[in-house]
C-alpha cells in the first residue's frame, strides 16, 4: 500500500540511464529477456542498482533451495505490502519453481503455508519483518525443529535486507507492474 501519490524516479531504459547503469541493465535484459520496471528504476542510482545487485547475488549462494529463496522474499514482501515485489516473486515461485499454487496463495493471503516445513520458515520471516528484527523463540524454535539449522536465522535477514530495499523503493516511487508479473498482481 503505497502512500506515495507520485513516482519520485522514472523506469530508465539503457539508452537513458546513466552510464554505470548501463552495462547491469544490459545483463539483466540477457538474463531475464526484459529489464523489469522495477530494476529500471534502480538504474537510476548505480550505486544502489549494483548494490542490490550484488546483495542478491551474495543471497543466491546461500543454503536455501531455490524455493525456499522465493518464499522468503515473497514473505517479506508480503509483510512489507510490496504488491510489485510480491507478483514476481509469486510468478516465479509459481512458474520455474513449480512451487503449489496453494502454498503462494496461502503466503500472499497470510493464512497457514500447508506445507509444515515451509509454514515453519514463512512465519519465521515475516515476524521477522512484522517485529522489525526480533522473533519469539518459539518462533525460531518451530524453525528449527522443522529441519532448518540455526545458521539459517541468521541467512533469512540476507533475504529480508534484499526485499526491505526493493519494498521501500517501491513504496517511495511505485514501479509499474510488468506484463510477465500482471497475472500474480492484486
Amino acid at each position: 500500500m503505497s502512500t506515495t501519490t507520485e513516482t519520485l524516479y522514472t523506469p530508465l531504459t539503457i539508452a537513458n540511464a546513466p552510464e554505470a547503469s548501463k552495462p547491469v541493465l544490459e545483463n539483466i535484459q540477457k538474463s531475464f529477456g526484459f529489464i523489469p520496471n522495477l530494476m529500471a528504476t534502480f538504474a537510476n542510482n548505480p550505486t544502489v542498482l549494483q548494490g542490490y545487485l550484488a546483495l542478491d547475488a551474495v543471497y543466491e549462494k546461500g543454503s536455501f533451495t531455490p524455493r525456499e529463496r522465493q518464499l522468503i522474499l515473497l514473505a517479506a514482501s508480503v509483510e512489507n505490502q510490496c504488491n510489485y515485489c510480491a507478483a514476481a516473486h509469486s510468478t516465479v515461485a509459481k512458474g520455474a519453481l513449480h512451487t503449489p499454487a496453494e502454498v503462494v496463495t496461502a503466503i500472499r493471503n497470510n493464512t497457514p503455508v500447508p506445507d509444515k516445513r515451509l509454514n515453519a520458515l514463512v512465519s519465521l520471516v515475516k515476524e521477522l519483518v512484522r517485529e522489525r528484527g526480533y522473533a519469539k523463540e518459539e518462533t525460531i524454535q518451530n524453525f528449527i525443529a522443522a529441519g532448518y539449522k540455526r545458521e539459517q536465522v541468521m541467512e533469512l535477514l540476507l533475504g529480508i535486507a534484499l526485499k526491505t530495499i526493493s519494498n521501500y523503493l517501491d513504496h517511495i516511487s511505485p514501479a509499474p507492474i510488468d506484463q510477465a508479473f500482471a497475472a500474480e498482481s492484486k
